[in-house]
This record gives structure tokens, sequence and C-alpha cells, in this order.
């Protein structure tokens, strides 16, 4: 961690992401899966805290715990002191208990929200390499492992870190949906004695349907992925709806403002002609308020949770296709 903050003081850019590969321990992976499927029910999210180290550029998961359940009504449960004591504990028996991130399941890839920005960003506030992992359990359960890692960009930090989610903010700071959140490229690593361990099995495995790759069964995925999509793009439009109710009151104040300002030049230079001194002068601001700008945060997260639905989306209809036109193509041999 030393060695990290001193090249970053040494003169290297301080936009560049200081972790450019994760490298993530098997153990790890089945503790996070293990974790979903003991706690994880539906939509239900599960969170927990990621320990390792940062060597140079890649930042080395190994170890993690859960966020235990716990509802309302425990009032007495203390997140922060837990994480101490977990950390505490792991550090006696010598396991790595730097705080280097979290994890988090989502539903159907439903995990681009105001709770996560704001988490990461006091993560990656307070610990600079730490990043989030995105497990998703769906893709997972039709065997492919679904395990994403991400970090805010700079320029979102320093939105994030100003707190100005205006539309001029925004806008001044040339940031867009696809530029709030960067991926980062995971690579799952195992010892040698583990690496043999699953050959052995692999090679006793008594897998009666080996497959499951090959079903064509795509309804019930496709389906709620396009209801997720129709969802959030009925939300866009209302947020749309409101920023142009704004826009037309700006422009309605604007001219009552113009009108004003021109009636009382008029009525002055009228009591200029009759010898009369002018009318004093009014605090205009205090007489048009501008409307209160809409907050357009929520509405870039929607916009990039759409952008995520379309990528799954246009991922799972490409696999599909495949077994679609090889699944003719053998029909066509057969017969």
């Amino acid at each position: 961690m030393a060695s990290r903050k001193e090249s970053a003081a040494s003169g290297s850019n301080p936009l560049d992401s200081p972790v450019k590969l994760i490298q993530i321990d098997g153990l790890v992976v089945l503790k996070i899966i293990k974790h979903y499927q003991e706690e994880g029910q539906g939509s239900e999210v599960v969170q927990g805290v990621l320990l390792g180290l940062v060597v140079e550029d890649r930042l080395e998961i190994t170890n993690c715990f859960p966020f235990p359940q716990h509802t309302e009504d425990d009032v007495d449960f203390d997140e922060v002191q837990y994480q101490m004591e977990m950390m505490r504990s792991l550090r006696h028996v010598n396991i790595d208990h730097l705080h280097v991130g979290w994890y988090q399941s989502t539903y159907y890839g439903s995990f681009v929200s105001r709770a996560l920005l704001d988490s990461q960003f006091s993560y990656q506030h307070a610990i600079e390499e730490s990043v989030v992992l995105i497990y998703d359990p769906i893709k997972t359960a039709q065997g492919s492992l679904c395990l994403k890692a991400y970090r805010l960009t700079p320029k979102l930090m320093e939105i994030c870190k100003e707190k100005d989610f205006s539309p001029e903010g925004l806008k001044k700071a040339c940031i867009g949906f696809e530029l709030m959140f960067e991926e980062v490229p995971i690579v799952i690593k195992n010892s040698h004695l583990i690496n043999v361990l699953l050959l052995d099995l692999q090679e006793k495995s008594t897998v009666a349907d080996k497959h499951e790759l090959l079903n064509l069964s795509s309804s019930n995925h496709l389906e709620k992925s396009l209801q997720l999509l129709m969802d959030r793009m009925d939300d866009m439009s209302q947020d749309i709806v409101k920023y142009n109710t704004y826009c037309r009151n700006l422009t309605k104040q604007t001219q009552q403002k113009q009108q004003y300002l021109q009636r009382r030049q008029q009525e002055n230079a009228q009591r200029q002609s009759r010898g009369e001194p002018p009318l004093p002068e009014e605090d205009i601001s205090k007489m048009f308020k501008p409307p209160q700008a809409p907050a357009r945060m929520d509405t870039l997260l929607i916009a990039g949770q759409i952008n995520n639905y379309c990528q799954n989306i246009k991922e799972f209809t490409s696999q599909n296709l495949g077994k679609l036109f090889m699944a003719e193509a053998l029909q066509g041999h057969n017969s």
C-alpha cells in the first residue's frame, strides 16, 4: 500500500486507475457463491467485504467475509464494529486482513443504482484501490460464471466529491452514463494442488447431463430481462418529462424577467422626461427565484442500467442464435 502511494506521488498521472488487473483466489469465488446460495433468495441482495493486498498495479483478493443479515429491529448491531472485529480476528491467524473493496450479488444485472454509487464512492474515497465485485447468480446457474469488477471513474469521483449533480455541473464535467464506471479485468488463480484436485474430480465426475449448455430454451430469461428493461425505460421517460417541465418553467421565467426589466426602463425614461427621479433599484433575484433544477445523477444511473440490460440481452440472444443455427444445421444434416 505504501509503495502504491509513493509511486502516485512521484509524478504519475493521478487520473490513471491505480488498479489494472484483479487476481482472485478460487476460494474467494466459492465463498461468494456459497454466501448467495445460503442467504440470497431471488432478487434479495447479499453483500460482503473483500480482503487482500496491492502488488504494483495488480489487486490480489485473497479472502472475504459476508455481511450478516439483520433487520431494522436489530438496533444494537454495529456494522462497522463487526467488520473491525472480523479483520482483527483474521490478522490474529495470519490471514490477509487489508480492506480492498466489497462484493454484491445482482438480479438479472440490476446493480447500477444510487446505493451502489454512494457505497463505492465511500470505499474508493477512503481506499484508492478498492473495487466492487458484482456476482450474477442467474448467469452462473446457466453454466457460465459471471463475476465482474467495477470502479468509479476519476471524473465521477470528482463530481461526487463536489456533490454537484445539477444539469450544468454534469454538462461542465462532460460525463455520460458510459463514463461512470470502469470495468477491471479479472483473473482467477488457484494453487497447483487445487488444480490437480480439480482435474482429479473432473475425471471422477458422474454428471448425468453434460449438454446443458446446448439447451435452446430462452424465453424465461429473455422475458424477464425485457420486462426489467421496459420498467427502466418508464423511469427514464418520467425523468425526461420532469426535465422538460423544468426547461419550460425556466424559459418562461426568463421571458418574464426580461419583460419586467423592459417595463422598468420605459417607466424610468418617462419619469426622467417629466423631471422625476428614477425608480429605486430592486433585487431581481428575489422577485424571480429560479426553479429548482432536477438532479440528473439519477437519470445517468437509469441510462447506465438500461445500457447494462441491453448488453445482457445482446449477449444472451447472440449465444442463443448461435445455438439455433447449430441446431438447424444438425437437423438438416440428419434429414
